[in-house]
């Protein structure tokens, strides 16, 4: 077996029915099989997906494991020369897969590897190259010089500021989103760390990776990753898990260093954790003293665009679901200049725009391609699959069988 493919999934299976359309797409050719570990969702996620991928390894547990021990529970089964741990929440380009096995085929060397995210306005993701976290580099991300000195060497080693987007690069910590492993490698460093619940377990991997001897990659090559940088950041949730996370890393990698280090890297931890619920409450009150925006802003504005099945069925959803919107039939030949006359034409807006492209028609790696060449604040991607009669974007499903 060349690759075996593992998700963790947790209530959200419209999104991983959409990673699964596009996984296959992208296994073509490809020896490969595929787990879905899931973390007793209550959405109905295993009967939903074990009718629609019955080439598909269904794990269901029975409680909610976390990361890290689903992970390890396919790990303990599959048998591929090599493990690509992917997010539920993500859409991979069809040449993705592909890319991942000739660079590990070609780099012996190579423990892990990621790739290009991109959130859901075309944005790369800064986690798509991350350095590892040492107390002195999580100082100057905690005190905000990473972001002020975005490609400096030293101050924004946290996102590997100074590596090109566009070429190959050696990295430290490969994101768990897009995680692809040499097996023999993960056998001589062990599986991910089960004290690591959900965040922090693919920093502590990469770290192991990098002390065994072993090379973490960058690719630029394109994956959605929906959530990424904005999975819920104002949540009490992931505050807490974040930043335990983040403790766990330390205690573990960093424990034994001088107490002069160790007080104001702990101290920055707390103060930004506390900063950032103190945010979240307030966020919080205001929605609920209804200080929001205006509706106009609030409600997105959709551009349906694909092929006449497509835009019939869009049209019904759009009048079930009260959507407001414009719909272009159109094929895949023009989908680079009309994609590019429809960003521009909706920049500055006040409200959201969300373009919605047909799934079974357009390619997933040109409308990643599409929108990274156009990133807007205000434009979104969508996806219609026509077999779920569902339009997904990052914030909401309509629709669905």
């Amino acid at each position: 077996m060349k690759l075996s493919v593992v998700i963790v999934n947790y209530n959200v299976k419209y999104y991983l029915a959409q990673c699964l359309h596009s996984l296959y797409k992208a296994l073509e050719g490809i020896e490969a099989e595929v787990f879905v570990v899931d973390n007793h969702s209550r959405d109905g996620s295993v009967p939903y997906l074990r009718s629609r991928f019955p080439g598909v390894h269904f794990i269901a547990s029975s409680h909610n494991l976390g990361f890290s021990r689903g992970n390890n529970i396919a790990l303990r089964q599959c048998t591929g020369e090599y493990v690509l741990l992917l997010n539920p929440d993500t859409v991979v380009g069809e040449e993705v897969i592909r890319s991942s096995v000739a660079f590990m085929d070609g780099h012996p060397s190579a423990g892990a590897h990621g790739v290009q995210m991109l959130d859901d306005r075309g944005r790369r993701a800064l986690e798509s190259r991350r350095g590892l976290p040492s107390p002195l580099v999580a100082f100057y991300k905690m005190m905000g010089l990473c972001r002020r000195f975005p490609h400096h060497e030293i101050f924004a080693h946290y996102y590997m500021g100074g590596l090109s987007w566009d070429v190959p690069g050696r990295i430290e910590v490969v994101s768990g989103a897009y995680c692809f492993l040499r097996r023999s490698a993960l056998e001589q460093v062990g599986l991910l760390d089960e004290d690591f619940f959900m965040y922090g377990e693919d920093i502590d991997l990469s770290y192991r990776l990098l002390k065994a001897g072993y090379e973490n990659w960058y690719l630029p090559v394109q994956i959605l990753h929906y959530k990424g940088e904005s999975t819920q950041k104002s949540s009490f949730r992931y505050v807490h898990v974040f930043y335990d996370a983040m403790l766990v890393f330390f205690r573990k990698h960093y424990g034994g260093m001088n107490v002069l280090w160790r007080l104001p890297v702990r101290a920055a931890i707390y103060v930004t954790a506390f900063g950032s619920l103190a945010k979240a409450t307030l966020d919080v009150v205001r929605r609920k003293m209804g200080f929001r925006n205006s509706a106009a802003a609030a409600y997105p504005y959709y551009i349906f665009v694909g092929g006449e099945q497509m835009v019939r069925c869009c049209r019904q959803l759009a009048a079930d679901n009260a959507l407001s919107g414009e719909y272009r039939q159109a094929g895949r030949e023009v989908l680079t200049t009309l994609h590019a006359g429809l960003a521009e034409a909706q920049q500055g807006q006040d409200r959201p725009v969300c373009i919605v492209y047909d799934a079974g028609l357009f390619s997933c790696q040109d409308v990643l391609q599409a929108f990274s060449q156009h990133p807007s604040d205000n434009v979104h991607i969508g996806f219609y699959h026509v077999r779920e009669n569902c339009i997904i974007t990052m914030n909401e499903v309509i629709g669905g069988t």
